[in-house]
């Protein structure tokens, strides 16, 4: 059922990059004359199609769902052109013309990422409150003297609302290895101190892991509280009760809710003294997991419900600010994309952070079971990086296309036919390898569970 889900969840998504991706070539074209022969999402032999329009335009659905393409009259040189129609043939345009029908595909693509923005940036996102907390010692974090419970509200003198905004700035400021100023607000009372976190003495291994969690920004997470508890089962008969706090587990400090499932877990049979405070008071019970078989493993289970979920606050824009926010986000996005991709081919960051389609697939199903906003989020993310991998000045590619044009306006004549065919060659060898790399990484990360 999960791999249905996910698969849906995957070729949904794609089939809307694509469509729109498609969709900007197609209005491109259309504006600027040119006569459109075929809208193909997938590629091999069309499955479905249909005519349609003055032009009796061939609109189909082909069996290979990973891309598409716009099949423009007069677009293969070999072609014949009836002479009534050359008016309308893509090679018949202007230099000018013709790169803009290019350029429209990526830039449908990073339209569709600042409306998706627009659109949740207005609908309003839930997300954790950017609380930090207690930073390990010996962290940069730690060094600059940052409590469990601070809240930053200003990264740089940017405002931040929620944790993404605050993990999205740090971010950044680690790819680029800079100090940042953050303004903190501390304690109930909400008093406001001032920090710096020094980036630049992170590693390249430091900044493809967890760069910020390596400076000692965490997120904060409270003491797990159990929400239920079931009739007869070890935590009911040890006296725990409903809205306990858990804090240690045989006198070990208890970091969040996976830490007190997997001690559980792991200690069938075994008498466990748990540490708790029920409202102001604090009392220690002992558990004894029982013993619980599945698929051939066994695992302890005391049948209580534990909630160590931070703090929420609903982000929500008005128009203005959502347009302003999701523009800015797309901008930053892009520039990062090419940020990275130019460090992979200088070697500062290594290929495994390049993903495939089954990553992809894999995070449209789990952002699918999370929720509509969390799924259009993701689709806006890869939105924006279709469209900044297609704008890549690699033949084959609509930024390849580019490259040919832009020539052709410095010489003023187009770009010799065994420049272009040694190209295509060139690129195709270069988006192979990438796609194998991409999947290689896929499998690796599938395997390494």
């Amino acid at each position: 059922m999960n791999f249905l889900h996910t698969l849906v969840a995957f070729v949904l998504a794609l089939g809307v990059l694509i469509a729109f991706h498609e969709f900007g070539h197609y209005l491109a074209a259309r504006m600027c004359g040119v006569k459109v022969l075929r809208y193909c999402l997938g590629f091999g032999s069309p499955i479905l199609s249909r005519r349609w329009g003055r032009d009796q335009t061939e609109w189909a659905i082909a069996a290979f769902p990973l891309g598409g393409y716009v099949k423009l009259l007069g677009q293969d040189p070999d072609e014949v052109v009836p002479v009534d129609e050359m008016h309308r043939s893509f090679l018949a345009q202007s230099v000018g013309k013709r790169m803009w029908i290019i350029i429209a595909g990526p830039l449908a693509n990073l339209l569709l990422a600042v409306m998706l923005y627009w659109g949740l940036n207005l609908y309003g996102i839930e997300e954790p409150v950017a609380r930090i907390a207690e930073p390990v010692a010996g962290t940069t974090a730690a060094r600059a003297q940052l409590r469990a419970g601070d809240t930053i509200s200003s990264v740089d003198g940017r405002l931040v609302r929620s944790w993404g905004d605050l993990s999205w700035n740090l971010l950044q400021a680690a790819h680029d290895r800079r100090k940042v100023d953050l303004e903190i607000k501390r304690g109930a009372g909400a008093e406001l101190v001032f920090a710096s976190l020094d980036f630049s003495t992170l590693t390249e291994s430091d900044v493809e892991g967890d760069a910020v969690g390596k400076m000692g920004i965490r997120l904060f997470r409270p003491s797990p509280r159990v929400v239920s508890v079931e009739a007869g089962s070890p935590a009911g008969q040890s006296g725990i009760e409903v809205g306990d706090v858990v804090l240690k587990v045989d006198a070990r400090q208890i970091t969040g809710g996976d830490d007190f499932v997997r001690t559980m877990r792991a200690n069938a049979g075994r008498d466990l003294v748990i540490e708790l405070r029920r409202a102001s008071t604090f009392l220690s019970v002992t558990v004894r997991p029982s013993r619980v078989e599945s698929s051939g493993q066994a695992y302890g289970r005391i049948g209580a419900g534990i909630d160590d979920r931070p703090a929420l606050v609903q982000v929500v824009y008005n128009p203005g600010e959502a347009l302003v926010k999701a523009v800015t986000h797309t901008w930053e996005m892009s520039i990062f994309s090419l940020k990275m991709l130019g460090r992979m081919i200088a070697g500062e960051v290594s290929w495994r952070n390049l993903s495939g389609p089954v990553t992809i697939a894999d995070y449209a199903g789990k952002t699918a079971r999370l929720g509509a906003t969390y799924y259009l989020n993701f689709i806006a993310l890869v939105s924006i990086s279709l469209g900044v991998l297609n704008l890549l000045p690699i033949p084959v590619l609509d930024g390849g296309y580019l490259l040919y044009y832009s020539v052709e306006a410095i010489r003023s004549k187009p770009v010799p036919a065994a420049w272009m065919e040694f190209g295509t060659k060139f690129g195709l060898v270069i988006v192979v390898i990438a796609m194998s790399l991409a999947l290689f990484n896929d499998i690796s990360r599938l395997f390494a569970g």
